[in-house]
């Protein structure tokens, strides 16, 4: 079994035991091996409460570097332990100037409930995955 399934394997286990251990078809264990689109601030902030580290991923659908940016971030979320979030800075316009957000992209990294780091354009998965693994 190869690193990548070992860690999917894991967090479908993990997210299975915080529901319970039920098996809800609504809410799949894989949900949380793909990013997570935020609804609302309050959704934005539950997700950076429930600790560990969050990469939240401001973005635009008009925006061309976010599009090169979509498959890193969909990998990081398969691939890591990390929660990954994004925001439509065009839905949620509130939650984008909550945070400052200036430019799309605009990523942001949470730790136990922290920002810890903010980085605006598109980076390399390498570049992600060693800052998340920093504050895993």
């Amino acid at each position: 079994m190869s690193e990548r399934d070992q860690i999917r394997e894991r967090k479908a286990e993990e997210l299975k035991n915080k529901l319970g251990g039920e098996g809800n078809d609504d809410e799949s264990t894989s949900d949380r091996n793909e990013p997570v689109h935020v609804e609302s601030t309050e959704h934005l902030q539950e997700l950076v409460d429930e600790g560990g580290v969050v990469l939240t991923d401001f973005y635009a659908d008009w925006c061309g570097p976010c599009k090169m940016l979509e498959p890193i971030v969909a990998e990081i979320a398969a691939e890591t332990d990390a929660t990954v979030a994004k925001v439509d800075v065009d839905a949620q316009q509130r939650l984008a100037q909550q945070y400052r957000v200036q430019g799309v992209p605009t990523m942001y990294l949470f730790a136990d409930g922290e920002q810890v780091e903010q980085l605006v354009g598109v980076r390399q998965k390498d570049q992600l995955v060693s800052l998340i693994q920093q504050y895993a």
